[in-house]
């Protein structure tokens, strides 16, 4: 972290997460998680701060684990996957978690599952990864979106991975179809968009980074690295890329350092030197 400039990390458990079908199991998994995050954050409490896991599909064992998690261990939001054992987070068992986060201003964090948006085209062509996850934000995103749930709870602050996925190539395409696909909603979707978060996780991609920033704003955007799935010199790169997609220097102050401590409360914060 001293070595990319990075002062602090949330963290999160998240693909790994404890959704489970048996109620039993998943709150194990939950508080075992949120435990050791929380040991983590007291023990470093300068350098890490934690999102909860949550025992989904389970509403009531979820809001009681979301409570202890704020209210005992610490934590500043809660981590979910783009779907819970196939069910899309639009889904009204979840609306209670968002009432909760909208009660107490909180975050909401997604990232994708890696279940191949449920699509053997997918799952069964080695692109659960490479090209299944961006399709898992994409259409997570979009579910809350047509479902209302940003306009429904307006201070829970919603951040998804990967720069959104596919949205900063489809905002204008979107924007064209919902007179006929989704004819109900009550403002373009692009408008929403750019009251969502998205981190910049780009794979060191400089176009993709470039495209986000013009489609959804640069104020937008919080640094992410996809630790520990990119390690090594591709975790200095999710940093580095930022100073090189040729944004201006406002943009990648606030990219970098702005942002996220702005949204998470932590605006005293300073990076560290690189």
């Amino acid at each position: 972290m001293d070595a990319a400039g990075i002062r602090m990390q949330i963290l999160s458990v998240t693909p790994a997460s404890p959704h489970f079908e048996h109620r039993a199991d998943a709150v194990e998994a939950a508080r075992l998680a949120n435990d050791e995050y929380a040991a983590m954050t007291r023990r470093f409490p300068d350098r890490f701060r934690a999102f909860a896991a949550l025992p989904l599909p389970h509403t009531e064992a979820s809001l009681a684990e979301l409570g202890r998690s704020f209210d005992e261990l610490g934590m500043v939001g809660a981590a979910v996957t783009t779907s819970v054992l196939g069910r899309p987070l639009s889904d009204g068992v979840f609306h209670p978690i968002y009432a909760e986060l909208n009660r107490r201003k909180s975050m909401l964090y997604i990232h994708p599952a890696g279940c191949g948006a449920e699509s053997p085209l997918i799952n069964e062509h080695r692109m659960v990864w490479s090209v299944g996850a961006p399709i898992e934000d994409t259409i997570a995103i979009m579910g809350l979106v047509l479902a209302g749930i940003p306009g429904r709870y307006p201070d829970m602050k919603i951040i998804a991975s990967h720069l959104g996925g596919l949205l900063p190539m489809v905002v204008k395409r979107v924007d064209d179809h919902m007179a006929f696909e989704a004819p109900d909603i009550s403002e373009k979707p692009s408008l929403t968009f750019r009251r969502l978060w998205y981190d910049t996780v780009g794979h060191n991609h400089v176009p993709a980074l470039r495209a986000a920033a013009e489609a959804l704003g640069a104020d937008r955007l919080l640094l992410g690295t996809d630790f520990p799935y990119q390690s090594g010199e591709l975790f200095y790169a999710a940093v580095d890329y930022v100073r090189r997609a040729g944004l201006s220097e406002n943009d990648v102050r606030a990219i970098l350092d702005r942002n996220a401590a702005l949204l998470f409360g932590l605006a005293t914060v300073t990076p560290a030197s690189p």
